[in-house]
């Protein structure tokens, strides 16, 4: 159980460097510069979920593989919220397969600020061991 509640925490400790870098992204434009039609307004509203969320992918870090390259684990289990984004959100909010519809570049954005979910979890579990 203490382990599942680590990584529920490490995973929400992610999503917040997420949620924070993709505002970020938006909030100074770099979004707009590249095409990209994602620049949400940091709110609590929008900021909730996406921390719960984050919580329960972090989860997937009970899984055991690549305990010594903690890092590399993370990158590798950002896929997972990253092809369920890209494959099952995007498409059924009408935004296309990848959310191509907001821009070409939106699936490499993703995977980028997935990537910090998953950077961000990691190192929040070595930090709590």
């Amino acid at each position: 159980m203490k382990k599942l509640m680590m990584y529920f925490a490490a995973g929400s400790i992610g999503a917040l460097a997420n949620s924070v870098a993709l505002w970020w992204l938006g909030y100074y434009g770099l979004t707009a510069r590249f095409n990209i039609a994602i620049a949400p307004h940091l709110s609590p509203e929008w900021l909730y979920p996406r921390i719960v969320w984050g919580g329960l992918w972090g989860l997937l870090f009970i899984l055991p593989m690549l305990q010594s390259r903690l890092w590399l684990k993370g990158l590798l289990i950002s896929l997972a919220p990253t092809a369920v984004q890209l494959l099952v959100i995007f498409p059924q909010a009408n935004k296309g397969i990848g959310g191509t519809e907001l821009g070409i570049y939106t699936p490499i954005l993703v995977l980028l600020v997935n990537g910090i979910w998953g950077l961000t979890a990691a190192l929040s579990i070595r930090f709590a061991r």
